[in-house]
């Protein structure tokens, strides 16, 4: 009985043993199943990922096969280390947008791209908009031939930063066949999550852009005027132009935080006049809600009035006053001497009315200035103060002038006036008065190439504002520079402590001619450095057979002189024309070409940058040169690791430094600045450079004390 009863229990153990044995196997094998459904699907609908050592990307679909649809939802998904970044469409004050090459692609119609929205990072002042960790950016997929397997091929070069930065470039692909397009969750999910942070209209978000508008001011700035249909938090705002760029928003609030004005300043870009009637695109953040609008930039209420114009007349006044001392003018000290002398012995009402001409020559020519570079700046053209000695025609018609000055000076030639011409002279009250009033006209003219302490304020005040200011500005800075003309009219006796006039006139007269001479020889040396010296010495030729034919001119007779005259200024006026575009000299590849997109480069990379802006017209530039950037100290805190010497060339026009000096609020030259990780803004410099402000702007932009003066 027990021995039955035991083999029964035996049978019945084995069979649960061998039950229990299938169950595991099948437990086994619906576990196998399991985990490998998932990995499968993910497989088939995004591509390999592809390693940059501190990121890496790959693209994925929403779905694992092309499917009949005329568009496939995909996205790039870009994976970024701990501590790096990378950039949006816009990526601000530095940095570069990620870009696709999608020609190796097949089956491929296009590809729509889309931008999440972005974080704002601020570093050293700089402002730049981007992504850390993980973004993926939507992009839809459209078929050549829907139904067909699509081969999705892009080379990705992307720009990632830390502390530097780091340019990558990656070949990514992603292929999918022909079939039934089956929705891969996790892919799809992925992408979705990233969609909804692409800013919307404003219908989904609740946010919109009521108004911008243009504030002129100093700095101009732009107000954009927001509403929300839920209170706003912590907005941003992002404006995009072709031709400006933002700083970081100031945000006031209504009562409710319904509503919000966010002032922008203006950080870079032409004169803020010229902004409204432009278009812009203003992205609004506020926690994970964002919205972008378009929208057209409207005229805003001055914030400065005549109140806020009347310190830039002081700074003209002092500026112009100060021009006086300026390298730039000592070339024309002559035409101030024989302006001078010219008065000596004749009664105070002539003396006076003398330097009043003189004055008015000097603040008409300079109004006359004001109003042609408002005339060009309406018309949409660069200005700046000096643009004149950019243009050969200029030159060498200066040169002729001064030609001709000098050979009068040295008594080779009179130029007698008519006679009704001289008459009215006479009755004016001297016939002196035509001649002192060119003699302050021409002496404007030729004072202009350079800038000066205080000129270069005021003018780049007057450059971004209207003809009103502009023609203000000018008037206060031809006063300033005829402020000596108006001394010497308020004191005539002043005169009398000139030397007598005697046998000494002759030979200051000859000394005076050798240095209009000197000076028509600086204009051709100019004018070699933006054409030739060929051109430069064939105008030097025309010009001496110009002088020849005046001063000979009694002799062969007035009718051949002029076709003489009329032959060497054609001649002079051809050759810059036809004997043009000189190479660049050789020196000037001892200093790194101007490049603005390198600069913000550069400084992203820690690296310090001077930007030198020059020109062979502006003597006080040569100063600067030979006084302080050319000095063994300096020069060798410039060749120091991580210093770059940068130098922009603006002898002939230049359209990209005239930009950068407008963004700079400057129209005019000598222009030095300075960036760094310290300074990534940029400290600028005076007009008149000394050793310790460059060695301590180096030292300030490094953000250390590396840089020490010798």
């Amino acid at each position: 009985m027990f021995s039955k009863a035991a083999r029964r229990q035996e049978r019945f153990g084995t069979l649960s043993e061998a039950l229990a044995g299938c169950l595991r196997l099948l437990a086994a094998a619906l576990v196998a199943l399991v985990l490998a459904w998932p990995a499968a699907a993910p497989s088939a609908a995004s591509g390999p990922w592809v390693s940059g050592e501190t990121m890496r990307a790959r693209l994925l679909a929403a779905t694992d096969a092309a499917g009949s649809d005329r568009e496939i939802r995909a996205g790039l998904q870009v994976s970024l280390a701990e501590g790096w970044d990378t950039y949006w469409r816009s990526p601000g004050d530095a940095g570069a947008a990620p870009t696709v090459d999608w020609s190796g692609s097949a089956n491929i119609a296009s590809v729509g791209w889309r931008w999440p929205a972005p974080t704002r990072f601020t570093l050293f002042g700089l402002e730049t908009f981007g992504y850390l960790d993980e973004v993926v950016f939507p992009l839809t997929v459209r078929p050549e031939r829907p139904g067909e397997p699509v081969a999705l091929r892009g080379r990705l070069d992307i720009l990632v930063c830390s502390t530097v930065c780091v340019p990558r470039s990656l070949e990514l692909s992603l292929d999918l066949p022909a079939g039934t397009a089956v929705v891969d969750p996790e892919a799809a999910n992925l992408i979705a999550r990233h969609e909804a942070q692409v800013p919307d209209d404003g219908s989904r978000s609740g946010l919109a852009v009521d108004g911008v508008a243009a504030v002129p001011g100093n700095p101009a700035a732009l107000e954009v005027r927001l509403s929300s249909r839920q209170p706003l938090s912590a907005p941003d705002v992002i404006v995009e132009s072709d031709r400006w760029t933002f700083g970081k928003p100031e945000v006031s609030f209504a009562p409710d935080r319904g509503t919000a004005t966010a002032r922008l300043p203006v950080t870079s870009g032409p004169d803020a006049v010229g902004m409204p009637g432009t278009g812009v695109t203003v992205t609004v953040l506020d926690g994970p809600r964002a919205a972008e609008i378009r929208g057209t930039v409207a005229a805003g209420a001055a914030r400065t009035a005549w109140g806020g114009l009347l310190p830039f007349l002081g700074l003209a006044l002092l500026g112009g006053l100060v021009l006086n001392l300026m390298p730039c003018v000592l070339p024309v000290l002559s035409l101030k001497l024989m302006a001078a002398l010219r008065h000596h012995g004749r009664a105070r009402r002539q003396v006076r009315l003398g330097f009043l001409a003189t004055a008015a020559g000097v603040v008409a020519s300079m109004l006359a200035l004001g109003g042609a570079l408002a005339g060009l700046k309406a018309a949409g053209l660069a200005v700046g103060w000096g643009m004149q000695f950019q243009q050969p025609i200029f030159l060498v018609a200066m040169a002729a002038a001064l030609t001709v000055f000098a050979a009068s000076l040295a008594g080779l030639l009179e130029i007698p006036l008519p006679s009704r011409l001289a008459t009215a002279m006479g009755r004016a009250g001297g016939d002196g008065l035509a001649g002192s009033f060119a003699a302050g006209a021409f002496t404007t003219v030729l004072a202009t190439p350079c800038s000066a302490p205080f000129v270069g304020t005021a003018v780049g005040f007057a450059l971004a504002r209207g003809p009103a200011e502009i023609l203000a500005i000018f008037g206060a800075l031809g006063a300033g520079l005829a402020a000596p003309h108006l001394l010497g009219a308020a004191f005539p006796g002043l005169v009398r402590l000139l030397p007598k006039p005697g046998r000494w006139m002759i030979a200051l007269r000859r000394v005076l001619a050798v240095a209009l001479a000197g000076t028509a020889a600086w204009l051709l040396a100019v004018l070699a450095a933006q054409t030739s010296w060929e051109a430069a010495v064939a105008v030097a030729v025309a010009l001496t057979v110009l002088a020849g034919a005046l001063v000979l001119r009694p002799r062969i007779g007035p009718p051949a002189a002029a076709a003489v005259v009329v032959l060497a200024l054609a001649g002079a006026g051809a050759a810059p024309v036809v004997l043009r575009a000189a190479p660049p000299s050789a020196a000037a590849t001892a200093w790194a070409p101007f490049d603005e997109v390198a600069l913000r480069r550069l400084v992203a990379e820690g690296k310090v940058v001077l930007v030198d802006v020059t020109a062979d017209w502006c003597a006080n530039c040569k100063v600067n040169d030979a006084l302080v950037l050319e000095r063994p100290e300096v020069a060798a805190a410039l060749a120091e690791p991580g210093v770059v010497a940068m130098r922009a060339d603006w002898t002939r026009p230049d359209v990209r430094v005239s930009d950068y000096l407008a963004r700079n609020d400057r129209f005019g030259i000598p222009f030095n600045a300075v960036y760094g990780p310290g300074a990534p803004r940029g400290i600028v410099l005076s007009e008149v450079l000394t050793r310790e402000a460059v060695l301590d702007a180096l030292r300030r932009a490094r953000g250390a004390d590396l840089v020490s003066p010798r």
